[in-house]
């Protein structure tokens, strides 16, 4: 679980892609890494589970380059792929089909509950919004959208979290070094002091 994630943060891929990945998919050649999105995971009643050649939309084929903490993942799984053919799945079953989108979801929600962390309701979906938003506050959202594979009006209504409307001073705080140094007395009370 903890892979898929830090693949799915260093990539921004939906789920559906990141598990699509398969070894010949990634370019350790160059530096950094480079992973192409090409493909997806659908589930098709009575077909079951498939990896389908195309990601989700013509702008979701995109080729990335990623972070140092997903390369070394990647570098890990490939090398337990060494003797295997490049179409081969980067994350897969025990007996060697591919994870279900469903089935990591559910391994997701368990590990929040057994941390008693189920009430901040993370999905896949949370880390890829989560690189969408990092990526558009570090360039733009132009940038984000062309690594997410969306048009910007759809990264901007979906996956960049808005920022928090920064407050307006108030004028109190600018106006304030205007207020005289000391309070000036009425005329007449130095005077009623002074006769006491």
């Amino acid at each position: 679980m903890k892979d898929v994630i830090e693949v799915m943060l260093g990539t921004s891929d939906r789920i559906g892609e990141a598990l699509a990945l398969r070894k010949c998919d990634v370019d350790d050649t160059v530096s950094p890494m480079q992973v192409t999105v090409a493909g997806t995971l659908v589930a098709i009643k009575g077909r079951g589970l498939y990896r389908q050649d195309h990601p989700k939309t013509s702008s979701s084929h995109r080729t990335l380059q990623v972070p140092d903490f997903t390369a070394e993942v990647l570098r890990r799984r490939l090398a337990l792929l060494d003797d295997a053919h490049d179409d081969h799945l980067i994350f897969y079953t025990r007996v060697g089909t591919p994870l279900a989108p469903n089935n990591v979801r559910r391994t997701l929600r368990k590990m929040l509950d057994d941390a008693g962390l189920s009430h901040l309701k993370v999905t896949p979906h949370t880390f890829r919004r989560t690189a969408g938003t990092v990526i558009a506050r570090a360039t733009d959202a132009e940038t984000a959208a062309d690594v997410l594979g969306n048009s910007p009006e759809i990264a901007k209504k979906h996956y960049i979290e808005p920022e928090a409307p920064k407050p307006i001073a108030s004028p109190a705080l600018y106006l304030g070094a205007l207020a005289p140094a000391t309070v000036l007395q009425e005329p007449g009370e130095a005077a009623m002091r002074g006769s006491g």
